[in-house]
């Protein structure tokens, strides 16, 4: 036994059994107060030590108290014998140490004896957790022929024992897998190459294992394993190789420019940007007739026809073409690259006749005769067996058939006059087609230029008129005038002035060149006055420098007008002189405008009276039939319409007079009140007077519209009611039969009874 002892009045003894220790395999013992214990996995209890006081004699009633962390579940302590058990699994990965407090207190009246002292339970490592690669797998890439030693990538082993304590968290690495390639350095776990010259295009991956072993190694250490995937990423070390070293094509001589004729390929066995090739012709005969290009997506070389090919002029080609790859290593110091060569026969075709050339320019004068030949276009059939060709006009090229073509020589006559100011040039498409095959069809684009001919006269610019004023001076220039002509001669135009011969010696205008195609006319006195003469006309002839001459007579116009002193023209009527009372013309127009609206006013009023006294109800003194009128509803609906007269409501106020009732017979009549406005009455007015009035009107039954019907319908089974148009009269009549009819008619019945009885009296 061992004592420790705290202060003057408390000590703390811890005994170990040896016994128990020894039959558990595990050790404890106490030193500067702290108990140190193994970590053990249970499941029975393990005596961790002993405490033990002075006080402890026998004849005073002790107790041991334990706290701290764990007591009483981790740790218990017995209160008689201060014996301290591990109750549980004690695991230095979990908590490497505990802090407890140990105190003596009376068992009867548990008054503390000591004060509390504090110990510490360690809890001692051992090699109980393997090593663990927390961040595998792994996954490295590595260039291909890399050098041997070159790093491939690191791996990390973590140990959750002790690093401090023994070996129990030293590792060791090694490679259980992926010998002779790969090597491992045993403490930094780098992983490096092992063999020289890995090629990628042999074998592109290897799985390596990789074991971490704690106790340096040793045996009866832990181990831990991780793999780690190791991808060859490709350089380029292979060149592009063609499939074959000679290639033939057969392409027809008919095929069209920047068509593929074939397709060659080298295959590169790296991958991506290494295998990219570019393919170029560097030899061969005629090389500008082909080219050849590069397929992205397929790495292959097509070849396309850059010039048109010609059987009859040569029937095969051999070109050298040469695939080099886009990228490559500096330190070889040039790409790599491979040559293949190409024939190519050309294979005979059935081509379409080629005319002389892509386009003809001809020239035609205009007016020329119908069958003038303009030009002839020619074409011939290329090939060998050279049939005839036979010539059209395309004629949506010509749609007002101006021009004819010879089918078997191809002149070009015309068939209609033509005229250069109308159209100068005439652009048509002639084809020529080969007899023996319709199909084959070629076209040319024919250019007819019109040339000009002095066939129209000079005329004047514009329709010139002039003004003239009174109080001019002589040899003032009146008017300039200029011509223009449609045709086009090459030397340009040059116009000649004159006056008619009847006007040379006109006493009134004179006309002088200017030199420039123009001339001016001249005023010879001074003594023009619109009374006298308000309106002159001067032909002048204009004549061209054509050949032959053409000339044509054009009259100038010259009014005479008063200006004012600065020679503003201000009127040029001669009826400004002979207006009584000096009135200007203005006033003349504001007096008669006043006429005309006062004709109009008058006119309207005379319509509007004729309007006015036309009736409003167009009535038929023979139409002597009763108005039955039925109502089945309040209100009309859409079939009334029809039913009333819309001339009351279109002039209301054109009736004056009071129209009696037909179908009543009252015994006195009730006289409304006489309404009358002026025209343009307004119609609500008016509706709402004869509402009242209908509503005061004790004759009136009660209806709500007055319905106005032409005739009582055809077919009615009911026969007419009136006893109009009867042979009997009014007093012939007996209405007591109404009574019968019911409360409706009762009304009906009194009146015509009254009436009756009114006679009789």
């Amino acid at each position: 036994d061992r004592h420790l002892q705290t202060g003057s009045t408390a000590l703390l003894r811890g005994l170990v059994e040896g016994q128990r220790i020894l039959s558990r395999a595990k050790r404890g013992w106490v030193w500067n107060q702290m108990f140190v214990l193994e970590e053990f996995s249970g499941p029975d209890p393990i005596l961790v030590g002993r405490l033990h006081t002075d006080l402890d004699v026998g004849s005073t009633p002790i107790k041991y108290v334990l706290a701290g962390e764990g007591a009483g579940t981790i740790f218990a302590i017995n209160e008689i014998t201060g014996d301290i058990h591990a109750m549980k699994r004690l695991d230095r990965e979990e908590k490497a140490e505990y802090t407890l407090t140990a105190q003596v207190t009376n068992r009867d009246t548990d008054q503390p004896l000591e004060p509390p002292s504090e110990f510490i339970i360690k809890v001692q490592d051992i090699n109980d957790n393997p090593p663990q690669f927390v961040e595998g797998p792994y996954r490295a890439s590595v260039p291909e022929t890399s050098q041997v030693g070159t790093s491939v990538t690191r791996v990390t082993a973590t140990d959750a024992d002790d690093p401090v304590y023994g070996n129990s968290a030293k590792l060791v690495y090694s490679i259980l897998e992926g010998q002779p390639y790969f090597s491992i350095d045993p403490n930094t776990a780098i992983i490096k190459i092992a063999l020289h010259g890995m090629d990628r295009e042999m074998r592109e991956e290897y799985l390596v294992v990789i074991q971490a072993k704690d106790m340096g190694g040793h045996m009866g250490g832990l181990s831990g394993t991780t793999t780690v995937t190791v991808t060859l990423t490709d350089v380029n070390d292979n060149p592009p190789k063609f499939s074959k070293s000679l290639y033939e094509f057969v392409i027809p001589e008919d095929l069209a420019i920047g068509q593929p004729g074939g397709k060659v390929k080298a295959n590169d066995r790296d991958i991506g940007e290494n295998a990219k090739s570019t393919y170029n012709i560097i030899d061969g005969d005629e090389r500008d007739v082909f080219e050849i290009t590069t397929d992205a997506q397929t790495q292959e070389g097509i070849l396309r026809l850059k010039k048109p090919l010609n059987f009859e002029t040569k029937k095969s080609y051999t070109l050298k073409v040469e695939a080099a790859n886009i990228r490559f290593d500096p330190n070889s110091g040039a790409p790599f690259k491979d040559t293949a060569t190409v024939k190519i026969a050309v294979e005979d075709s059935d081509e379409p006749p080629v005319f002389s050339k892509p386009t003809f320019v001809l020239q035609v004068d205009e007016n020329a005769p119908i069958n003038t030949v303009v030009g002839t276009v020619t074409a011939r059939d290329p090939d060998v067996t050279g049939s005839l060709v036979r010539y059209f006009i395309d004629r949506h090229t010509d749609l007002e058939r101006q021009f004819n073509v010879n089918v078997d020589d191809g002149k070009i006559t015309l068939a209609k006059p033509l005229d250069r100011e109308t159209d100068m040039w005439h652009n048509i498409t002639v084809t020529a087609t080969e007899i023996r095959n319709h199909s084959q069809i070629s076209r040319a684009t024919v250019a007819i230029r019109v040339l000009d001919i002095n066939d129209n006269a000079p005329e004047f610019a514009t329709e010139y008129e002039a003004f003239l004023c009174e109080n001019g001076k002589p040899g003032q220039v009146i008017q300039t005038v200029s011509a223009v002509d449609k045709d086009d001669p090459i030397q340009g135009h040059y116009f000649e002035y004159r006056l008619i011969p009847e006007m040379l010696n006109n006493p009134n205008f004179t006309i002088k060149n200017n030199g420039d195609n123009s001339i001016s006319v001249l005023a010879k006195h001074d003594t023009f006055r619109r009374q006298k003469q308000e309106m002159y006309f001067l032909p002048i002839i204009v004549t061209d420098n054509g050949n032959p001459p053409m000339s044509s007579t054009n009259t100038l116009t010259i009014r005479v007008c008063g200006c004012s002193r600065e020679g503003i023209v201000q009127s040029c009527n001669v009826e400004a002189y002979v207006l009584p009372i000096g009135l200007s013309m203005g006033a003349l127009i504001a007096i008669l405008a006043c006429i005309i609206l006062l004709l109009v006013i008058v006119v309207l009023f005379v319509t509007l009276r004729r309007h006015k006294n036309k009736p409003l109800i167009i009535k038929d003194d023979e139409d002597v039939r009763e108005n039955i009128i039925r109502y089945d509803d309040e209100g009309g609906g859409e079939e009334d319409t029809e039913a009333f007269d819309i001339a009351t409501l279109q002039n209301p106020d054109g009736i004056n007079g009071y129209l009696p009732r037909k179908d009543i017979k009252p015994d006195l009549q009730f006289m409304p009140r006489q309404s009358s406005g002026p025209n343009g009455v307004d119609v609500d007015e008016f509706i709402n007077v004869r509402l009242h009035e209908a509503d005061n009107d004790p004759t009136a039954p009660p209806y709500d519209s007055i319905q106005i019907y032409g005739y009582e319908g055809r077919g009615s089974i009911a026969g007419s009611l009136s006893s109009l148009e009867t042979a009997s009269s009014d007093s012939d009549q007996n209405y007591d039969y109404l009574r019968e009819w019911g409360p409706r008619f009762r009304r009906l019945g009194e009146l015509y009874s009254v009436g009756e009885s009114d006679k009789e009296t």
